[in-house]
């Protein structure tokens, strides 16, 4: 059967999946920002390699920028312990990549070549990993495949399988398994994901409960950020602060009249909307939408600020900053493909609200079972769970000591994280 589909994948399934990319970079810029990424990928590798001068390499591969947040934990901690070990870090996505290729505490930036068996095996050979951590998800079964055959331990960071993954489908239930009993070790999120790997038939490697690297980074992060001052405390000076985060025009939606008509009524009322992408475009659109009723201000003009009702970002890189501010938060993409990251304004003791797509994230479900968050699904619905909040200060303080609870429960994953490492690297 692994014959069977070491076969099937490298002359179906890789040929279509190059097909597929090289027609989508005919429409998709990201797509081919990847491809034009990749080109003389083993040169400039061959160059950088040369470089690497110490002993143990530790390679480290996330799908994109969102994963590599949860690897910076457990990087940060291997160079407080260690002195003596490469770092190489490498992307499959061109936003990954391109966000992260200036990290300091990595010897090695670089995307992830195509998944061919040649490419697998002159991409190890380069790289010569003493152990591959992959985070989360993103596994590319020729690299599996070869490292196993090389002896180099495997380990999976953030394990996650939901049980209606389609992994747990019949015939893609038979290939995972084989791509994941490839594994030394899988250290996951939760004893549900121990059990939905269980369930798919994972049996060789081992499965341990670690928790999500992803608190010890907000964690930290949020330390970083109360040293930062980045609104004038006269300007927050009585004033009851919603603070929205990566917002796309479906939060907007729902967000927009539900704070027009709290803000109708309550002068204290004022929001700091942040824009997934604070593109030119967007923030004139957002302006417009926002002028007949509410007066707004650009965060880069606030020397002028004159008592706005909205605060409108213009600045990528700060967000997570801005949030300490709040009194209550918003958290964008659940209304569209899925939530972003909740724990950053949770850290902060900050009660959060968000929408109904927000099953994506373990956090995002934790948080609302204890009362931290709360789901809206129509502008209606967030008015009143925003005027409550704002208005009831026991309601606010009890979700918000929820909020933080939760990060703080489960801050330490890091450190579980590399005595699994340690033992990985002297089986």
């Amino acid at each position: 059967m692994q014959r069977l589909w070491f076969f099937i994948y490298n002359t179906v399934i890789v040929s279509g999946f190059w097909l597929l990319l090289q027609i989508g970079a005919l429409l998709n810029g990201k797509i081919r920002r990847g491809l034009r990424g990749r080109r003389n990928l083993f040169v400039h590798l061959e160059h950088d390699v040369k470089l690497l001068r110490r002993g143990q390499r530790f390679w480290f591969h996330s799908s994109s920028l969102g994963e590599f947040e949860q690897a910076k934990p457990i990087i940060a901690e291997l160079r407080r312990r260690y002195d003596d070990i490469d770092i190489i870090v490498s992307f499959f996505s061109p936003s990954g990549y391109e966000h992260s290729k200036n990290y300091k505490l990595a010897d090695l930036i670089t995307y992830l070549p195509f998944d061919s068996v040649a490419n697998a095996r002159r991409f190890l050979d380069l790289i010569r990993p003493s152990i591959a951590i992959m985070v989360q998800y993103d596994l590319w079964p020729n690299h599996i495949w070869e490292l196993r055959k090389r002896g180099v331990p495997i380990v999976i960071a953030n394990a996650t399988l939901r049980k209606n993954s389609s992994r747990h489908y019949p015939i893609l239930k038979s290939f995972h398994q084989y791509v994941y009993n490839q594994i030394t070790f899988i250290l996951t999120v939760s004893q549900s994901d121990v059990d939905s790997f269980q369930n798919l038939g994972v049996t060789r490697p081992e499965l341990h409960v670690i928790g999500q690297t992803r608190y010890d980074q907000v964690w930290q992060r949020s330390l970083d950020a109360k040293t930062k001052h980045l609104i004038p405390a006269p300007i927050l000076k009585r004033k009851k602060v919603f603070v929205v985060g990566s917002s796309w025009d479906e939060d907007e939606a729902v967000l927009l009249p539900a704070f027009r008509r709290i803000a109708q009524h309550d002068s204290s009322a004022l929001m700091i909307l942040v824009p997934h992408e604070p593109t030119l475009p967007t923030l004139e659109r957002l302006e417009l939408a926002l002028n007949y009723t509410m007066r707004t201000i650009r965060f880069s003009d606030l020397n002028d600020y004159s008592n706005e009702n909205v605060i409108l970002v213009d600045s990528i890189g700060i967000l997570m900053s801005l949030y300490q501010y709040a009194d209550v938060a918003y958290v964008g993409g659940s209304f569209r493909q899925g939530i972003h990251n909740v724990l950053e304004p949770a850290v902060y003791g900050v009660p959060v609200l968000y929408g109904p797509k927000h099953e994506n994230s373990q956090e995002a479900v934790a948080l609302a079972k204890r009362g931290g968050a709360f789901v809206v699904t129509t502008p209606e619905e967030c008015y009143l769970e925003l005027r409550r909040l704002f208005n009831d200060k026991k309601a606010r303080v009890r979700g918000g000591s929820e909020s933080e609870r939760l990060v703080q429960e489960n801050v330490g994953a890091t450190h579980r994280f590399i005595e699994y490492l340690e033992t990985a690297l002297k089986k």
